[in-house]
């Protein structure tokens, strides 16, 4: 396994930052021929990759820092990249940074330029949770032509509601919300809408698969179940999985392990 740590001046966000990128290698109990080894780990032709997001008051170290996604790429045999978005929302904010822009064109140039991943649709996932979980579906929705696949762990997943919730202080967050969207009294309906993102994509044709994980006892969990009901009545490819916890690192290091074995089963 090899874990780096990259850190170079973003053009999109004009300043410089870090990603952690998580590339898998033959590790020394495997008995493997230099034949096999290509197979295992097809480095000329990529490897799938997937962009792993961090949710609200977190950043690029989060996932290393507080699960053991490096022990899962490596079953898994998948890249993994993380970067940080602040708290945007991973948006191309209204007076702020274009994090959209660098998650979706400049992120992944880089990325393809420098690691050996795929640059296969096929190949290309994308993950994270509660603001991450909401983002992995707003950005793998809004580009499906690049994401095959978007899973979302305790997410925050109807962004209309979540400032609502935030407003009337049901919910905490730390957004900027003003910054981030022009009207966000105006959310339902909009291009952040995930439910006006999924129907565009029905409507053109191509729709990545969706996966949705949250705990029973998260405070987020009847936002999550309403917006799974509204999935399945529009006839999405939604796997939908529940289990005891809350919202917290004990439930997501628990699921990204589902993640990735519905991304790429071992």
């Amino acid at each position: 396994m090899a874990s780096m740590n990259c850190h170079y001046y973003s053009f999109c966000l004009k300043h410089t930052v870090d990603i952690n990128v998580i590339i898998p290698t033959p590790e020394g109990n495997e008995q493997i021929t230099s034949t096999s080894s290509k197979e295992a780990y097809p480095y000329e032709e990529g490897l799938p990759v997937l962009y792993l997001l961090h949710g609200a008051f977190g950043d690029y170290s989060s996932w290393m820092r507080f699960s053991n996604i490096e022990r899962y790429a490596q079953k898994h045999r998948c890249a993994v990249v993380m970067a940080s978005a602040e708290n945007s929302l991973y948006q191309d904010m209204y007076q702020g940074n274009k994090f959209f822009t660098f998650f979706t064109e400049e992120l992944p140039e880089l990325v393809k330029s420098l690691y050996p991943v795929s640059k296969k649709r096929e190949d290309t996932y994308i993950a994270g949770l509660s603001m991450g979980g909401y983002g992995a579906w707003f950005l793998g929705l809004s580009k499906p032509e690049q994401y095959s696949k978007a899973a979302s762990l305790s997410g925050a997943v109807n962004i209309a509601e979540t400032y609502e919730g935030i407003k009337s202080e049901t919910i905490d967050g730390p957004f900027p919300w003003n910054a981030v969207f022009q009207d966000p009294e105006k959310l339902a309906g909009s291009d952040a809408d995930l439910m006006v993102l999924y129907d565009r994509c029905v409507k053109e044709g191509v729709v990545p698969d969706l996966y949705q994980a949250c705990g029973t006892e998260d405070f987020l969990y009847e936002m999550n179940v309403k917006v799974r009901d509204k999935m399945k009545e529009k006839g999405a490819n939604i796997t939908y999985i529940e289990g005891k916890g809350g919202h917290n690192w004990d439930f997501w290091d628990k699921y990204i392990q589902d993640v990735l074995q519905w991304m790429l089963p071992v």
